[in-house]
């Protein structure tokens, strides 16, 4: 089975800021997303899909995932953006304002008539009510349309619409947001936490980063380069977890251990559970020391 990408970090970039878009190949990003979204005035839509375009055809990305956040289907411009990304190949389509199942059926059918994008994943952002609401059914929607490989947490939108507070503790929010987590779990789906809005806050986005890696999430969208070290750096393997984890491994390979279920580590009953959680973890380190 193919191992699914790492990515700690994904970088929204303006595709209409030609600037934005030279620079993204050499960011420390696992994701460049060129948006023809959010960030995207009206006027220069077409501008933004022609640079996308350019950018994906011409810009070596190295290991960076190349991913392209369209418009909606509510809007004039998604068929557009589809047939942009048809030309361009972008190795993921973030698809935005996801509230159910029908969302990912609707761009599944639409893509699958493009033979370019056959081969493209494409993440689901969550950013209403609604779609905590629906999460698992959208979730389980990967057994029918298997390019479906992340959820991503639109925090800020979720939260205005739903007239939380805006606290950078998150306190109620994170019920919401731990149902996301056990959708994304149960279905073996990447997780991405929301941006965090003060990208001059480095303490608070590292804060948040540590909350959501302890909340089981994968990694953190992300507005600013300068967010991006501390994201890869919260969502990257401690040295001291590495360690415990060669002791597991290391223990659980002495003669007379390779068959046992659980074994005495320091004073503490490890079972093979932890066995596969720790070579899962060594794995994870091996692999971003060779793209590092």
């Amino acid at each position: 089975m193919k191992k699914q990408p790492i990515c700690r970090t994904a970088l929204f970039m303006p595709a209409s800021s030609e600037r934005a878009v030279e620079k993204g190949p050499q960011l420390p990003a696992d994701a460049i997303i060129l948006d023809l979204e959010d960030s995207v005035a009206t006027g220069q839509k077409q501008q933004a899909r022609d640079a996308a375009i350019k950018a994906f055809r011409t810009l070596d990305y190295n290991y960076r995932l190349r991913a392209l956040r369209i418009n909606d289907a509510g809007t004039e411009w998604h068929t557009a953006d589809v047939a942009a990304a048809a030309s361009c190949q972008p190795d993921v389509i973030v698809l935005p304002k996801v509230d159910s199942e029908i969302d990912i059926a609707r761009f599944c059918a639409l893509a699958s008539r493009e033979e370019s994008l056959r081969n493209t994943s494409v993440w689901a952002m969550l950013e209403s009510p609604m779609a905590v609401l629906n999460v698992n059914r959208i979730a389980q929607s990967k057994s029918d349309y298997p390019a479906l490989s992340a959820l991503l947490v639109g925090n800020n939108d979720i939260a205005r619409v739903a007239k939380m507070p805006d606290q950078s503790d998150r306190t109620y929010l994170i019920p919401w947001l731990m149902n996301i987590v056990a959708a994304a779990r149960s279905n073996d789906l990447m997780l991405l936490d929301g941006v965090y809005n003060e990208f001059a806050d480095l303490q608070g986005l590292r804060d948040e980063c540590e909350q959501a890696r302890l909340m089981g999430m994968d990694g953190k969208l992300t507005i600013h380069p300068t967010q991006l070290s501390i994201a890869n750096t919260a969502f990257s393997p401690a040295q001291e977890a590495l360690a415990r984890a060669r002791v597991i491994v290391d223990r659980f390979s002495e003669p007379g251990n390779e068959e046992k279920g659980a074994i005495s580590i320091d004073g503490r009953m490890v079972e093979r559970l932890h066995l596969n959680i720790a070579r899962e973890l060594l794995d994870r380190a091996v692999r971003l020391s060779e793209r590092d």
